[in-house]
């Protein structure tokens, strides 16, 4: 193509990304823009010649003249294709440069450049021809370095002789970047072309040649498998290459500026200064490498010196108590003392309070309400079931899978030093070969120790002493002795009918019609419904199956809102329709014995599960003295069967039996629910009354229930649990109790809203316990009482 073909003033322009087209450069186009393909189409119409010029930031949609580099190539389009996407693929030759003077729009359909074309430099001389030489030998060595050339590429270059061209060539086939192919395209001086080529290859000559050693360096130490363990190798390499070898980078150095931002104590960072030197020496695919970078996580992720500042008002704080919580006034107390302390002295060591209770009276609640009133984290980890030790204390570093025991990974999630953090079900934490988790508990509950807790894991010691901790537990009686006289015991019975009336009706009710999207015109549940709930179809302490059943009314409500529609008017629940939403009621309200019978007596229990009444059976049989006892019976029950008997014999005649009945007679004592382990120390009196009341025919009362241990001597001896047995027999609909003289400090603690409602005997010896409990027998013999 002859220099006149482009003596040319103005031309359809296409602007470029990203690609700079030098003359006698032939190559492919994907040409997508509207203007550009409106250009593609003049050209064509035309004589197929086009302006290609590169512009200066390729997110540009729509470059004008200041946004395109001033020096361009005119080309002439040799073929087009259009593509199914409807843009064009466009195959061009650049012919020769050219100088963008102005851009204009054409009826804003395509851009039209008015342009000037510029002198060829084609003089020859000898030194050009040895400069030529010397590139040539360079790109020689510079394709067969790249492997992303042909080898042909010198042999096209090879026999031209025209110092402009061989250097246009030669600069279209290099792989630069846009700056540099346009300052080589902007270079209209042959002579001067060559050498900055010269400058370029040379420089990417060596940069081959070094990454060829790298690489071959590297080939020599690892496995092509090991893609990750190569890379890093190749940036050791390199620093080596530059000097840099002593120099910190990579993870280290990350490490090492993540470690300028934490405060911490010195022998922390003197451990992790040690493993850093470690880390450094490892080789990246090492398991040990892994190892070590986790270790570090987790010492620089702890909150070493980040704490939670303590918002401590006690008006707030009763309110929120208030609003999460009905009743529990004694707690709320205990409470709220605690945190008037925290305010006068933050250096006051407080107890680990242990919330006793069975399930659903908001044991949990209550720490998340102390988390909100001092306006600290909360972590809640539950320990039911745990029986290795390193569940609690951590994991040694040799162990494959190792981490942190749950009280360091509790931390570490909340993010402060100082957290409230709940330990729940601390009454089923077990042991077995591996370890004893309670012993554990002792180092983090103890406020003399916890300052230099020591997780096997970290194996460097961390500070709990301003960590509050709470436990839960269902029950007092499977805690550690140890363990629990690290702790301030409070207990939660459970609530009465009146309080869970309350609860259902200020927080469970509200909460579940938000939850399925009813509103107050939705849904009335009156008093007596909600009694009737409480009574018939929930038996327990707390009040979870209470929501249960509120939650499976809102249920049927919702599904019925969403039928009806339109026509849906709101539903009343009251107890003549309350079985259309919960079924029949599985529970009677009213004792299981409603009549006086001869040999059965109702005991006061306590369970996981609060407290509850128990029936006692006793019948007599003509026999040789056996005692029978069934009912799935522990040890110290079958003890207190024992105990009862020898008492009974030792005073026959004062009772009024033959003094040599045994010799004639068995007994048998059963406990119903035979499939349920019953243990524990109070059914003594419970079992003696209906031993005596089946062996002389008098009959029990069956409004009364009682507890007490029973010795030989015929002395009732006080037990525990009476706030929570109080509150079961009240729920069973028993008013009269018998409970042991010790123990009448404890009814104190009962709602005076309750023991009103109650009567109350206090009993020392088992002959008061009969003459309350048994009716008269009309041909029995008369009963005196034991002198004492």
């Amino acid at each position: 193509m002859s220099e006149r073909d482009w003596q040319l003033s103005e031309a359809p322009l296409i602007p470029l990304r990203n690609v700079v087209v030098f003359p006698y450069h032939v190559l492919p186009l994907f040409v997508g823009r509207p203007k550009s393909l409106k250009s593609i189409e003049s050209a064509l119409a035309a004589n197929r010649k086009i302006v290609l010029v590169c512009q200066k930031d390729e997110s540009n949609e729509d470059p004008g003249l200041a946004d395109l580099y001033d020096i361009g190539v005119g080309a002439e389009i040799l073929q087009l294709l259009k593509l199914p996407d409807g843009s064009d693929r466009v195959l061009v030759e650049g012919v020769r440069r050219v100088r963008v003077k102005n851009v204009r729009s054409d009826d804003d359909e395509m851009l039209v450049a008015s342009i000037e074309p510029l002198p060829i430099d084609d003089k020859t001389s000898t030194e050009r021809q040895a400069l030529m030489r010397v590139v040539l030998d360079q790109f020689s060595q510079y394709v067969e370095l790249s492997r992303k050339l042909p080898s042909e590429t010198v042999n096209n270059v090879s026999g031209v002789t025209e110092p402009d061209r061989f250097a246009d060539l030669i600069a279209s086939s290099l792989l630069l970047g846009t700056e540099d192919r346009q300052a080589l395209l902007a270079t209209l001086d042959a002579e001067e072309r060559l050498h900055r080529i010269a400058e370029l290859l040379a420089k990417e000559i060596y940069v081959l040649e070094l990454a060829r050693k790298i690489e071959s360096d590297v080939k020599a130490k690892v496995d092509q498998s090991q893609r990750e363990y190569y890379l890093r190798e190749q940036v050791r390499v390199i620093e080596k290459e530059l000097g840099e070898e002593g120099e910190e980078a990579g993870e280290v150095g990350e490490y090492r500026q993540k470690l300028e931002k934490i405060h911490m104590p010195a022998y922390a960072r003197d451990k992790i200064d040690e493993e850093l030197a470690r880390l450094a020496k490892t080789p990246a695919m090492s398991p040990e490498s892994s190892v070590i970078r986790t270790y570090l996580d987790w010492l620089i992720g702890l909150p070493w010196d980040i704490r939670t500042a303590d918002k401590i008002d006690l008006k707030r704080a009763r309110k929120v108590l208030d609003k999460d919580h009905y009743g529990l006034e004694e707690i709320k107390d205990r409470i709220l003392e605690y945190l008037a302390v925290r305010k006068l002295s933050d250096k006051a060591k407080g107890p680990i309070l242990c919330f006793v209770g069975p399930p659903g009276v908001g044991k949990t609640s209550l720490g998340k309400s102390i988390a909100e009133t001092l306006d600290r984290k909360f972590v809640h980890v539950s320990l039911g079931g745990i029986r290795d030790e390193a569940e609690v204390r951590g994991h040694r570093r040799t162990y494959v899978g190792a981490m942190p025991g749950r009280i360091i990974q509790g931390i570490k999630q909340a993010g402060t030093k100082n957290p409230v953090f709940l330990l729940d079900e601390i009454d089923k934490v077990g042991a077995d070969f591996r370890g004893d988790p309670t012993a554990a508990l002792l180092e983090a509950l103890d406020p003399e120790q916890n300052t230099q807790f020591s997780d096997h894991y970290i194996e460097i010691p961390f500070d709990l002493s301003e960590v509050l901790f709470l436990t839960t537990a269902n029950v007092s009686e499977t805690i550690p002795s140890a363990l629990l006289d690290r702790m301030e015991v409070i207990s939660l019975p459970g609530y009465t009918d009146e309080e869970k009336q309350q609860i259902a009706r200020h927080f469970l009710l509200p909460k579940a019609m938000q939850q399925h999207g009813l509103k107050e015109e939705d849904l009335a549940i009156d008093d007596r419904a909600v009694l009737a709930i409480i009574q018939q179809y929930t038996r327990e302490a707390g009040v979870r199956g209470l929501e249960r059943s509120l939650v499976r009314i809102c249920r049927k409500v919702a599904r019925a809102k969403v039928e009806e529609k339109k026509s849906f008017a709101g539903v009343t629940v009251h107890p003549d329709n309350l079985a259309a939403y919960l079924d029949l009621a599985p529970y009677s309200y009213t004792s299981l014995i409603k009549e006086a019978r001869v040999g059965v007596a109702c005991g006061l229990v306590v369970t996981q599960y609060g407290g509850d009444t128990v029936y006692v059976e006793s019948t007599r049989m003509d026999g040789k003295g056996n005692l029978q006892l069934t009912g799935q019976l522990g040890d110290v029950m079958k003890e207190s069967a024992q105990a009862a008997l020898s008492y009974i014999r030792t005073h026959a005649v004062e009772i009024g039996l033959d003094p040599h009945f045994i010799e004639k007679t068995d007994l048998h004592v059963h406990v119903p629910e035979g499939a349920v382990p019953k243990e524990g120390p109070s059914a003594g009196v419970t079992m003696a009354t209906a031993m005596v009341s089946a062996l002389t025919g008098r009959k029990v009362r069956s409004d009364i229930a009682m507890t007490g241990e029973i010795t030989l001597r015929g002395q009732v001896l006080p037990v525990g649990g009476i706030k929570a047995k109080v509150l079961g027999a009240y729920r069973a609909g028993i008013r009269k109790l018998i409970l042991p003289e010790e123990n009448r400090r404890d009814t104190s603690k009962i709602s005076p809203d309750i023991s009103r409602k109650l009567e109350f005997t206090f009993v020392n010896d088992i002959a008061q316990v009969l003459e309350k409990a048994l009716l008269p027998a009309g041909t029995a013999s008369g009963f005196k009482r034991r002198r004492q």
